[in-house]
């Protein structure tokens, strides 16, 4: 009596006709030039599976199966349909380098069965983060304190999922934008890498990770941001967006090698941060009406001074913005254009490509503009190209580093400018610091003890007369609230101070003078210096004295 198996048959055929398929696939790929893979015993990187959706990859037959720095490897069926074309088209626009492979329908369905384990089913594509309105709300929702973060984070982290570290990186993302952080810290150690946020200027610690989920976090950070993940030794410096549907916020990834790996640095650009009108800075009212007279003048040049981080950008943007009317034309040169504004031509200098500040500078100067915005005077060349365009009829805005607005003039001399024609093209010269606002809710009024009250006598000694005092018995210190995260801060204002180049500057800035030399000078105008302006902050309870005395030396 004879049996049959249908069910081993059954399997028998099956892998005759699989065996038949790859044979097949070995013979196509030789004839199209192509190497064959077998995708069957290789493990998928669902980092490079995600730059395709899954239903346009399944239409053209694609598979994206591994990825390493901007190469990514792809298994097609057939390379010549135009489904695949238009796939590897969309790759390559986006600045990936595909290296083809050929394989069986039997290996693309066993990559195509990852996108399951995808933290996201909306699609995602080459340096982008694609977070969808509610996920943000949510994690608004979730996340309103630094307390709340850690739970979010911990929960993702003994997870077990194959996108954990994905998921991950989302949720700290998420985290930051809903805490309005500036940056990212992920810092390596010897037994553990430390996460903090940065808020109102202030690093935060939110939480520890083991030395292995960095590790993957790593890997992951430079493949959103185009970075090679093989290079460990060298700095390196990428971007990518989070596409929150109704805006994008932009990331600028900064990686450095250290003793314990690399340190990662995210800085998030979102581009409500950027838009502060010029009334909402923080200026004082004699120096905002200042300002508002010499940016409506068709030329001359506004310089604005300060350390990293003292919010120059946001007053140059601010600038930007009154004077952007119909009929002017405003061209910025910029390193790198952190913020897009509609309407004004923006363009980034690239050393590389040599396109420097001086040549943007030149090339901008051949397109007729009204407006010039200079991000910054570095050098020699960039310095006498700018005093030279503020001479010829176009008003430039650029920031230079010195440590206050006096220091101005003795830097552009120092970069060869000719002393004689400074004060003719400098209109203002400005220098600013930022300082973190008192909470409202939690602030507490306390009467001034002896010590802070000769200090603060000391510089209201020096006040301008035509500024009026508000009052000298109070001042507010930080407490800390729900509504703080219990800092006691919630956002930040301007300090500044501001010299005018008047006939006073010219006469002295032709006899070599030191920085103290012009600030007596320039006392007599009547605009109050950083110290005076951040007093005044401290009188009315916009800050607090500690925090003036943060940023700037009341000695």
């Amino acid at each position: 009596m004879v049996v049959f198996d249908d069910e081993r048959k059954e399997k028998e055929f099956v892998e005759i006709k699989q065996r038949e398929e790859e044979e097949l696939i070995k013979f196509l790929a030789e004839k199209h030039g192509l190497p064959y893979a077998n995708l069957a015993t290789i493990a998928v990187e669902n980092d490079a599976l995600q730059l395709l959706p899954e239903a346009e990859a399944r239409t053209a037959k694609i598979a994206l199966f591994a990825i390493n720095g901007r190469k990514v490897s792809a298994a097609i069926f057939t390379p010549n349909t135009l489904e695949v074309q238009a796939a590897l088209k969309k790759l390559e626009t986006a600045e990936y380098q595909v290296e083809l492979y050929m394989a069986s329908t039997r290996s693309l369905e066993k990559v195509w069965g990852h996108y399951k384990e995808l933290s996201h089913a909306q699609e995602s594509y080459a340096g982008t983060v694609d977070m969808s309105i509610n996920a943000i709300k949510e994690a608004a929702k979730n996340i309103k304190h630094l307390l709340d973060v850690v739970p979010e984070i911990d929960a993702v982290v003994i997870s077990k999922t194959q996108n954990r570290i994905t998921r991950l990186v989302e949720v700290i993302l998420g985290a930051a934008i809903a805490l309005d952080a500036s940056d990212i810290h992920i810092e390596p150690e010897e037994k553990h890498a430390k996460l903090r946020f940065r808020l109102d200027g202030i690093l935060h610690p939110v939480t520890l990770f083991d030395r292995v989920t960095y590790g993957m976090m790593n890997s992951r950070i430079k493949i959103l941001s185009g970075l090679k993940l093989n290079l460990k030794n060298e700095a390196q410096d990428g971007r990518f967006s989070v596409d929150l549907g109704d805006t994008k916020i932009e990331v600028r990834t900064s990686i450095l090698p250290g003793s314990y790996g690399e340190s990662i640095v995210l800085r998030l650009l979102d581009p409500k941060s950027i838009s502060v009108p010029l009334e909402d800075l923080g200026m004082h009212e004699v120096l905002l009406d200042v300002v508002e007279r010499e940016i409506l003048k068709p030329n001359g040049m506004i310089l604005t001074t300060g350390p990293t981080g003292s919010g120059k950008t946001t007053t140059l943007y601010a600038f930007l913005r009154k004077v952007h009317v119909p009929g002017v034309k405003i061209i910025t040169i910029e390193d790198p254009v952190e913020y897009h504004l509609e309407g004004i031509t923006q363009t980034q200098v690239e050393v590389e490509k040599k396109y420097t500040f001086a040549n943007g500078l030149r090339s901008a100067l051949r397109q007729d503009p009204d407006v010039i915005m200079v991000g910054e005077i570095r050098d020699a060349e960039t310095a006498s190209i700018a005093i030279n365009a503020s001479l010829t009829g176009h008003l430039v805005f650029s920031t230079l580093h010195t440590n206050n607005a006096a220091g101005t003039f003795p830097r552009l001399v120092d970069l060869g400018v000719n002393p004689k024609i400074i004060v003719s093209a400098i209109t203002i010269a400005m220098a600013q610091r930022l300082v973190r606002k008192l909470c409202k809710i939690c602030r507490e009024e306390k009467p001034i003890p002896e010590i802070d009250e000769k200090r603060i006598e000391a510089v209201l000694k020096t006040m301008p007369k035509i500024i009026p005092i508000p009052q000298k018995e109070k001042y507010w210190t930080a407490k800390g609230c729900d509504k703080c995260n219990n800092i006691g801060y919630v956002g930040r204002t301007g300090v500044y101070e501001a010299i005018l180049a008047d006939s006073f500057i010219e006469k002295i800035v032709r006899e070599n003078p030191s920085e103290r030399e012009i600030a007596a000078v320039a006392a007599m105008q009547g605009i109050p210096n950083m110290q005076q302006d951040g007093i005044l902050k401290v009188l009315t309870g916009v800050t607090s004295l500690q925090e003036l005395e943060r940023v700037i030396n009341l000695e």
